[in-house]
């Protein structure tokens, strides 16, 4: 290791290089680090190129022994192939037991991945009576973009397996055989499968679900296997309809051969040097209707499965054409990986989601439906190698934009809601857990559309969405600007979580056990368990904060708050452990905890129309991102309007823009401390700069002090001084770079979700602001230490949700649609000149 460079990544970027025939290393881009790489050029490419071209974009092997094998993330074990917005994946065996054919399948059952067997076709082949060991084979496997391949090799024959997706339901699997000998090969074709009887490790499915239902029909040309009703919110939905069916090419005798297993076979008689090919079809469906569509589907790819399979393979050819570049600074291998990673968290339309969307991660417990800005990311990355993809994700949000006469919630017309699922959730009619109507998130869509029109030159599109987008920006100062001053704040929507039905704002307390507080909390309050009460009313709510007499305080408004942000739990709303939160009183206020917690309470303003409709909630503080995003977004619908030909609305749009920016540059920039902070208002008059409220400078900084950057809004004087912060190694300049929480923000901790862990949405926005404004070396520099330093990136590891920024490890999620999404967007934006 050379400050921070590998030879496995300088090699990879030889790689990068000599694929295309252009053996440099653009030292005018990468300058230092260009240069560290170039002297070990010769050494690292030569040792290392032939091992990385045979190294997998994603390790697809693995073994499941039980339905739910959950990391202590939450994630599935192992990264199973799924394409073509189906709802079932598969992996290569993980030993050699396995061999003979794809594991798993993974299924999602409607809002959460199972595994349903370890395998359910494993082939074995005798010859003249004899079995083939697979063990005595020639073996190769490849994981291909798209497709999963087998193939191993005897004296006397040759078996090739390949999947692939021909439908949003199933794929297919091509058995291939070849008589390598003189004479004729008799063959007898023996498939095997058994569903699992674990729910997981040392926990048996009669124990976990003793009523559930599954049962396995077998028939002349292959195995259906029907899936009970069950409706565990948290766990597992089925309908009851569910269906998983093998249909093969060939007829084949069937017959059970214990519980939950099967066993069929072919005879074959392969003449010399003779290749015969078998076709099997792998199919998931939710319900009947979708069972009798796919049916007939399956028919059509029967009578050509070689021409289904060739159109698979044409489809992840063009992503590959128009997805890769001709010169970039990351290697294509990650651009590849990423790309894999946001197809295979491709789900067709079903249940509740009217178009097809891309779930935040196939692989993690709670991701498998579609949020709000996730889809915004996902879209905009999307948008330049499948924009039919990028173009339906985009659309399933905005199915569920709140109108004016919504019977839930119609104050909160023009909204797009945080996440939608198969299933809606007890408000809506539905019985699903995930479903969320709480809050929204940033409004970056009119980024995802904007940037899909230029990749796509749709303009009936931007006929479509402008008025909805208009709708959607137009919502912001409606329900999250309390004092209609023109700067939104975050908050939460009108919902049971957040108020009783009188209106009142909702919190817990777990009280002192002396004072007046706990007095009015025993008398006024609901006993929830232990030492916690459930509250309402704003009015109680400033009692217990003005006397401090309470050990910790829950707010499901401030969790709607984070929430919207995105930024879940970040320091600026108020989030800071206990620890923390001692160890600020003892720096700042010699140990006097209650005077500290005044620089971390959160108040919350009831919003109201006119006819005094609650509408929602803010927090006391207007965001700097949020409406650095609104000024990006403004100029953008301006760009929008002109193009429709509306240039009146585009003026006045434009003109809101530059009015907005230089509002946020006077509001939310600090020139002390050279960063920008959100302002809390309501309690503070105007300071020097002429804006109402504080800096929340006490709270440290976090990402959404470069936004300004990346959104084009910030002075080049304002952009020095927050570059010189992010590039600070006391601050943001850690071993992978541009965490969510400068280190030396009071609440920062390297493993905690959005105070220290780097997200790639926030290291994008990060490495693009400091590119923008002229910092082309240094936006490299972060760029390529995050590939080198982040664990099983550069490698065969899946793409996470974040990592740990002092060294490197993976935190959350598998398989994230987002960062895969910034990636990508990294390896086509980034300034290789």
């Amino acid at each position: 290791m050379v400050n921070g460079i590998n030879r496995l990544s300088c090699a990879k970027m030889c790689r990068a290089q000599s694929k295309r025939g252009k053996l440099m290393l653009r030292l005018s881009t990468v300058g230092r680090l260009g240069l560290l790489c170039s002297a070990l050029w010769l050494s690292a490419c030569a040792s290392q190129q032939t091992k990385m071209e045979q190294t997998p974009t994603l390790d697809r092997q693995g073994s499941p022994t039980a339905m739910r094998m959950l990391d202590k993330f939450g994630n599935q074990a192992f990264n199973p192939l799924f394409d073509l917005g189906a709802w079932h994946g598969f992996l290569q065996p993980g030993q050699v037991e396995e061999y003979g054919a794809f594991n798993g399948p993974m299924i999602i059952a409607e809002e959460y991945g199972l595994y349903l067997a370890n395998q359910l076709e494993k082939l074995n082949i005798s010859v003249n009576g004899k079995d083939l060991d697979y063990a005595e084979a020639q073996v190769s496997f490849e994981n291909q973009a798209g497709q999963l391949q087998q193939r191993y090799h005897w004296p006397q024959l040759e078996l090739q397996l390949s999947l692939h997706f021909v439908t949003p339901r199933s794929a297919i699997v091509s058995t291939s055989l070849i008589n390598k000998t003189d004479k004729p090969l008799p063959l007898t074709l023996r498939w095997q499968g058994q569903l699992l009887q674990d729910w997981q490790d040392e926990l048996p499915l009669t124990k976990q679900y003793p009523d559930w239902q599954r049962s396995i029909i077998t028939q002349p040309q292959g195995v259906e296997i029907q899936l009970g009703n069950v409706r565990s919110t948290w766990n597992m939905l089925l309908s009851g309809d569910s269906r998983y069916q093998i249909r093969r090419s060939v007829p084949s005798q069937s017959e059970q051969t214990g519980t939950l297993a099967y066993q069929a076979s072919h005879q074959l008689n392969l003449d010399s040097k003779q290749r015969q090919v078998i076709y099997t079809s792998h199919s998931y469906v939710h319900s009947q209707q979708e069972w009798q569509q796919e049916s007939r589907r399956l028919d059509e790819v029967f009578n050509n499965p070689a021409k289904a399979i060739e159109a698979s393979q044409q489809r992840w050819q063009q992503y590959q054409e128009k997805g890769l570049m001709q010169q970039a600074v990351l290697p294509d291998a990650l651009a590849e990986k990423a790309m894999q990673t946001l197809l295979g968290n491709w789900r067709g339309s079903a249940g509740a989601l009217k178009h097809d969307v891309v779930t935040p991660s196939v692989t993690a417990r709670w991701f498998n439906g579609a949020w709000a800005w996730d889809s915004w990311k996902h879209a905009a990355a999307m948008a330049h190698f499948a924009p039919n993809v990028a173009k339906d994700n985009i659309l399933a949000m905005f199915d569920y934009q709140i109108q004016a006469d919504d019977p839930l919630r119609p104050q909160d017309a023009g909204m797009v809601i945080d996440a939608i699922f198969y299933n809606k959730d007890a408000q809506r009619g539905g019985d699903g857990g995930n479903w969320n109507e709480r809050n929204t998130k940033p409004p970056l869509a009119s980024w995802a559309v904007w940037e899909l029109y230029q990749a796509s030159q749709d303009k009936a599109l931007l006929q479509q969405l402008y008025p909805k987008l208009v709708a959607y920006h137009q919502w912001w100062y409606k329900n999250r600007d309390h004092n209609q001053n023109g700067l939104a704040e975050y908050g939460a929507t009108a919902h049971p979580l957040h108020n009783d039905q009188q209106g009142h704002i909702l919190f817990d307390i777990n009280p002192l056990e002396q004072g007046d507080i706990s007095q009015q909390v025993k008398t006024h309050c609901q006993h929830k368990s232990q030492d916690w009460y459930q509250c309402a009313g704003a009015t109680l709510y400033e009692q217990v904060l003005s006397s401090g007499q309470y050990h910790e305080l829950d707010i499901g408004a401030q969790h709607g708050a984070g929430w919207e942000s995105g930024m879940d739990n970040a320091a600026r709303f108020g989030f800071i452990n206990t620890e923390q939160l001692q160890t600020y009183a003892e720096q700042h206020y010699a140990g006097n905890l209650q005077q500290a917690r005044l620089d971390w309470q959160v108040r919350f303003f009831e919003n109201h129309s006119k006819d005094g409709t609650l509408l929602g909630f803010s927090i006391d503080q207007e965001s700097v991102e949020l409406n650095a995003y609104l000024a990006m977004e403004k100029h953008l619908l301006a760009e929008m309007a002109k193009v429709l030909g509306l240039a009146e609305q585009s003026r006045r749009w434009q003109s809101q823009s530059e009015t907005l920016a230089a509002r946020v540059n006077q509001c939310f920039f600090d020139q002390d401390s050279g960063f920008y902070y959100d302002r809390q208002i309501g309690r503070e008059k105007a300071d020097t700069s002429g804006c109402s409220g504080k800096l929340l400078t006490a709270r440290g900084r976090g990402p959404e002090g470069w936004a300004p950057l990346w959104a084009g809004i910030a002075g080049q004087k304002e952009a020095d001084a927050v570059a010189s912060v992010m590039l600070s190694s006391d601050e943001f300049n850690t071993y992978v770079p541009l965490g969510t929480a400068a280190q030396s923000n009071p609440a920062y901790h390297p493993d905690i979700y959005w105070r220290g862990r780097v997200w790639l949405d926030q290291w994008y926005f990060g490495v693009m602001a400091l590119d923008k404004y002229g910092y082309h070396q240094q936006a490299a520099e972060l760029a390529l230490r995050l590939l080198n330093n982040s664990q099983g990136l550069l490698q065969d590891g899946a793409i996470r949700e974040n990592y740990h920024p002092l060294n490197g490890a993976v935190q959350g999620a598998t398989n994230f649609s987002w960062s895969a999404a910034h990636l990508y967007l990294m390896y086509r934006q980034l300034n290789p000149n």
